[in-house]
């Protein structure tokens, strides 16, 4: 879509008055209680038709008709945060009254409301207030935009970045030298992309108290340099030691960077997000976000597993039974095993590039068995971090383990996070046990550059794998694992349906017979996420009685996957409704 298309689909989304729209149309009889909300002139797929198939073919009462999806309504009205009407603009407008908002959205596509079923919105938040390494090509890229920023920060305050790529990085990790030369009077936190490297210079270091002779956690690597001192690289569990010595974030700036990061999401087209890992001092956020009616979207709190305390208040209250509030706790996030790009995802078989090395797992990596059983038991679901093939087995096995003994957990649908590299023995599993895989399209588009390497040509045919696990029946939710990933939902729906990055590479897709359809890519977006969540008899379709939260957007995903795919990267967000309010417009 050229500027002037977009400019104009920008105007469109304008309050017109009930008096003047559509000429002609029929005004309906008066109502006692009319709509607060009608959006019209839409192309609106409500998904409230059957799923496809593990192959992807569209369900015989889907809106496919000759090889081409059709929007299958116009219109949308909302009433009390629910919807009252999908369907055509006339019926729709007879739903006004003299207080009714009608929006014409001229050709705009709504969908039922994006979710994010992994995301880390805390640390996403506080990411917008660092130093953003995102795409950062080399150490000396990074410690050069660290030191830009000291030059505004008073001495002796620490300094935060995220995003430099520790899969990426693994063969040439940076150490402190150059960190500390540059910025030797703030302490320096830079979070790797997916949080499982931190790399700090020696201002934190002494701030911490951090010596060669430091506890290091199993499954941790605390790295020295040739003089025998730490030297400022901490991989795997070891994060953990550098995370004691931050000083906690207080209280109403935690608020203000969380918020933040939901309104980013807001923007950015999502109405839900599922916090995977929330500990204490998130849940003070959230829960004093929710008391201050400041939640602008939807939380689903996963509980951190490695936060015993905490834990062991929810096991004694139980999980949230109110799927409706905006903060709602019912869920368990637990770390099995590292990421593949620090080699730290447990592996059934060595590393291809790392001989003798097979990752770690469990106990080793920090996971309590003992108390997601308990959490399990007392009505929890349980997300799972799994990486490795032989963590996801192992996950698999303790979730089958306790199901045989404690039947009654089976009906939480528990979830595997990531899912990323599986053995074609174990594929037929989630099915079996009713087990979701929650997965990132843009890790595989992303990882591509490395991932083989570390698997080999035989294991990568496990890695990623979403057709096989649909093909197998198992139950898909995606998300974007954010920040450590970009979270826009074009860019999630181009990597699934093409398995190509922002480049359009490779061609033909990078195992592309892994990719899903765009209507999969959608739903597991949309109703599947919101099946993730127990949600979906309230929302993920569009229709009458189910909760007004809505995307808008600029692009028709289901009419360009099939022959310009690369145009659904151009997208923009127009507008996101949550429980009836418009939260984001352009």
């Amino acid at each position: 879509m050229g500027n002037r298309g977009r400019q104009a689909r920008g105007a469109a989304l304008t309050t017109i008055a009930a008096s003047a729209l559509l000429a002609g149309c029929a005004t309906g009889p008066a109502l006692d209680d009319p709509a607060d909300l009608i959006l019209v002139n839409a192309r609106v797929y409500t998904l409230s038709w059957g799923d496809p198939d593990g192959e992807g073919k569209p369900a015989a009462d889907a809106p496919y008709r000759g090889g081409e999806w059709h929007p299958d309504a116009e219109a949308v009205a909302i009433d009390d945060g629910r919807i009252v009407f999908a369907g055509d603009v006339r019926n729709a407008l007879a739903l006004r009254g003299s207080d009714t908002r009608v929006v014409d959205l001229e050709g705009a596509t709504v969908l039922p409301g994006l979710v994010d079923s992994h995301t880390h919105v805390v640390e996403f938040g506080a990411k917008l207030d660092a130093v953003d390494l995102t795409d950062v090509a080399t150490e000396a890229q990074a410690v050069a935009l660290v030191a830009e920023r000291a030059k505004s920060v008073p001495k002796g305050e620490w300094i935060f970045g995220a995003g430099w790529d520790e899969g990426a990085w693994a063969n040439d990790y940076p150490d402190k030298a150059l960190l500390s030369a540059a910025v030797p009077d703030h302490p320096v936190v830079l979070r790797s992309l997916h949080g499982f490297a931190l790399w700090a210079n020696q201002a934190a270091l002494d701030a911490g108290g951090l010596t060669a002779t430091g506890a290091v956690p199993e499954g941790g690597e605390m790295q020295l340099g040739a003089d025998g001192r730490p030297n400022g690289l901490f991989l795997n569990r070891a994060t953990t030691m550098l995370d004691a010595a931050i000083p906690p974030t207080p209280l109403e700036t935690a608020k203000r960077q969380t918020r933040a990061g939901l309104m980013q999401m807001a923007r950015d087209g999502f109405v839900t997000v599922h916090e995977a890992g929330a500990d204490t001092r998130s849940m003070e956020t959230f829960e004093a976000l929710e008391a201050e009616s400041k939640l602008p979207i939807r939380v689903y709190a996963m509980l951190s597993l490695r936060d015993e305390p905490l834990m062991r208040r929810w096991i004694a209250r139980g999980p949230d039974g109110d799927a409706g509030s905006m903060l709602v706790t019912r869920s368990v996030k637990a770390y099995y095993d590292g990421a593949l790009g620090s080699r730290g995802a447990r592996l059934l078989e060595d590393y291809s590039d790392k001989p003798g090395h097979r990752g770690v797992s469990g106990s080793g990596y920090g996971f309590d068995r003992a108390l997601n059983d308990t959490a399990m038991q007392a009505g929890f679901q349980t997300g799972i971090h799994a990486i490795g093939d032989a963590g996801n087995r192992e996950a698999l096995d303790i979730l089958e383990a306790e199901f045989r003994q404690h039947p009654h957990t089976q009906a939480n649908r528990h979830r595997i996070e990531h899912a990323q590299v599986i053995s074609p023995l174990d594929m037929g599993r989630f099915a079996q046990l009713g087990v979701i895989a929650s997965m990132e399209p843009p890790h595989a588009v992303e990882d591509k550059t490395w991932a083989e390497d570390r698997l080999g040509p035989e294991r990568i045919l496990g890695a990623y794998a979403w057709r096989t696990l649909r093909r197998s029946g198992a139950m898909l939710t995606f998300n974007a694992d954010n920040p450590g990933s970009d979270h826009s939902i074009f860019y999630g729906l181009h990597a699934a349906v093409t398995r190509r990055d922002k480049d359009r590479q490779p061609e033909g897709g990078w195992y592309g017979q892994e990719a899903v359809t765009i209507e999969e890519a959608i739903r597991a977006y949309t109703i599947w996420s919101a099946y993730a969540a127990f949600r979906e008899k309230e929302t993920g379709i569009i229709a009458q009685g189910r909760w007004a939260d809505l995307t808008v957007m600029d692009i028709d995903p289901f009419a360009l996957a099939k022959d310009r795919p690369g145009d659904m990267l151009n997208g923009r967000i127009m507008m996101t409704v949550v429980n009836g309010a418009v939260v984001y417009e352009r």
